[in-house]
């Protein structure tokens, strides 16, 4: 089991940034891939980013460009800095990870984006 625990949320204004962090414990080991996903009110979870135990990168279209995903393979976490927020970013952001049998979600975090 994974356990996922994240920090960071909170009020920004647009065109302002915003940094998540995400930290693991329980059977680190076993993480293959972590990263973020959102859910707007009324609207489905989708992806955000992930990095692979690899390293490598995944985003959303309409993130791209406007954050940047990392991993610290040491400490078992998993940031998100996000820049040039919209309203439209506004979302309960949920740290993601999977092994090869299960997936694993934090608690999620509030991100609002208003003036």
């Amino acid at each position: 089991q994974v356990q996922l625990v994240e920090s960071g949320g909170g009020l920004v204004q647009p065109g302002g940034s915003l940094r998540l962090s995400c930290a693991a414990s329980g059977s680190i080991f076993s993480i293959v891939v972590m990263g973020w996903y959102r859910q707007a009110p009324g609207k489905q979870r989708e992806l955000v980013a992930t990095i692979s135990r690899g390293a490598s990168t995944n985003y959303a279209d309409s993130m791209r460009g406007r954050c940047t995903a990392s991993r610290d393979y040491d400490k078992n976490t998993v940031s998100l800095q996000m820049n040039s927020r919209k309203p439209e970013d506004t979302a309960v952001y949920y740290c993601y990870a999977n092994d090869a049998y299960n997936v694993y979600w934090g608690q999620g975090t509030q991100v609002t984006v208003s003036s």
